[in-house]
């Protein structure tokens, strides 16, 4: 059997913590609920309001947060 050195278990981790944060990082668009209006809208910016906003998900590009947005049940009508 190999050694691994203790070096390349910590650059594994970082690796593979590094894979599932960036994809968080990098989200830009999301996907909110009026609870006043019963309308959904897409924004850059997380709702701050919690208690006017429900937050419906946090998408990559605008195309996808519009094509989620139309499969949401809350958001159709």
């Amino acid at each position: 059997m190999q050694k691994v050195l203790p070096a390349a278990k910590y650059l594994l981790a970082v690796l593979l913590i590094g894979s599932f944060a960036a994809p968080a990082s990098a989200a830009g668009f999301y996907v909110m609920f009026n609870k006043a209006t019963k309308t959904c809208s897409i924004s850059e910016r997380a709702p701050t309001e919690n208690e006017k906003f429900s937050m419906m998900g946090i998408y990559a590009t605008k195309r996808a947060a519009k094509m989620a947005m139309a499969g949401m049940m809350k958001c159709r009508g």
